[in-house]
C-alpha cells in the first residue's frame, strides 16, 4: 500500500513539474520569443500593417473599409462619398446580433453560385432579387453611374469584375489597377485635381504580382486615398 501511494505521488510530483515546465516555455519563453523576433524583423507586419496619416493611425492595410457618406435620416443603404477612391462590393459582411454592446461586422461570403439567377448561363434584364445576377447588375449599373463625367461616360463592357462582385472575405483591401483607373476621372473632378495627378498616384501605388508570378497586379484602396488625401491637402 506504501509503495502504490509513494509511486502515485511521485507520478504526480513528475506530472506536475512537466506541466509547469511546459507551461513555462510554451506559455511564456516561446510567445515572448515570437514576438520579439517578429516585432523586430518585421514591425509593421506585427503590428497589423497600420496605415497612418496626420499622425493617427486609419486603418489597417490588410482590411478594406468602406468609404461612405453620412447617413440621412430614413436613408437605407449608405451612398458612397465619390470623393474617394471605391473598394470592391461587400455583400457578404453580416452584423454582430448576439453581443450588441458593440456594432461589430462579421466577415463573409454571399455564398451565391456563379449561376445564381442566371437563365440558361446568362443574367436576364430583369434577375430575381436576392441573386448573384441581381447584386452584379445593379452594382454595375451604379458603377457606370457614378464613375461617368462630361465626355467620358462609362459602359459596362469598361467596368472590370472586381468592381461588381464581392471577395471572399467581403473585406478584400486591394482592387485591380483597371478598376481603379476606371476612377480616376471622377475622383479628379470631385476634388479639383488634374486626372493627369490622379492617375500618376494610381500607377504609384500600383503592386506588382509577389514575386513577379503569385497573384495579379493590385492597388491597395486605403493606402490610395491616404495619398489622395495628402495631394488635395497640398492643392
Amino acid at each position: 500500500m506504501n509503495n502504490s501511494l509513494a509511486t502515485t505521488a511521485r507520478l504526480l510530483g513528475a506530472g506536475l513539474r512537466a506541466l509547469l515546465v511546459l507551461s513555462v516555455i510554451t506559455g511564456v519563453l516561446y510567445p515572448l520569443a515570437v514576438t520579439g523576433v517578429a516585432q523586430s524583423l518585421f514591425p509593421g507586419a506585427a503590428g497589423g500593417s497600420e496605415v497612418r496619416a496626420d499622425g493617427r493611425t486609419v486603418g489597417s492595410s490588410l482590411i478594406g473599409q468602406s468609404y461612405d457618406l453620412p447617413p440621412k435620416k430614413g436613408e437605407g443603404a449608405p451612398r458612397p462619398d465619390l470623393r474617394w477612391f471605391q473598394g470592391r462590393p461587400a455583400n457578404g459582411l453580416g452584423v454582430n446580433s448576439v453581443n450588441t454592446r458593440y456594432h461589430l461586422l462579421l466577415s463573409g461570403a454571399t455564398n451565391l453560385a456563379a449561376d445564381s439567377g442566371a437563365v440558361r448561363g446568362r443574367c436576364p434584364a430583369v434577375p430575381e432579387e436576392g441573386t448573384l445576377c441581381a447584386q452584379v447588375l445593379s452594382a454595375r449599373a451604379a458603377v457606370a453611374r457614378d464613375n461617368s463625367v462630361p465626355g467620358h461616360p462609362v459602359t459596362p463592357a469598361d467596368i472590370p469584375p472586381d468592381a461588381v462582385t464581392s471577395s471572399g472575405s467581403g473585406l478584400d483591401p486591394d482592387i485591380s489597377p483597371r478598376y481603379a483607373l476606371l476612377q480616376v476621372r471622377r475622383v479628379a473632378e470631385r476634388n479639383d485635381l488634374p486626372v493627369s495627378r490622379v492617375r500618376q498616384l494610381v500607377d504609384a501605388h500600383t503592386e506588382k504580382r509577389t514575386l513577379g508570378f503569385i497573384g495579379e497586379p493590385r492597388v491597395n484602396v486605403l493606402e490610395l486615398n491616404v495619398a489622395l488625401s495628402e495631394a488635395v491637402a497640398r492643392g
